[in-house]
């Protein structure tokens, strides 16, 4: 991990990435939002809201560590919001 400003950037892009899929699934399907998502975008946020909250931690004791786990969870928590938006019927 390179520093706590890259990992932010990382964190906004991956999760704006997605929230940008689910509005073209949005216009590409029904133009118009569905319950499932408008679930999908606020998780996203709140995903978004969470993880810069930890890295805006400054408790850890081991800031590489730290930002290395803060990075693992981006991904999987990504890689969960990409499969819930392929699964958009």
């Amino acid at each position: 991990m390179a520093n706590k400003r890259d990992l932010k950037k990382d964190i906004n892009y991956v999760l704006g990435d997605i929230i940008e899929a689910v509005y073209v699934w949005e216009l590409a399907n029904a133009e118009k939002p569905t319950k499932e998502s408008n679930a999908i975008i606020d998780e996203a946020i709140a995903t978004f809201d969470d993880l810069i909250a930890k890295v805006n931690d400054r408790s850890a004791e081991d800031k590489k560590a730290h930002f290395k786990s803060i990075n693992n969870e981006l991904e999987s928590r990504g890689r969960e919001l990409i499969e819930k938006i392929n699964k958009l019927g």
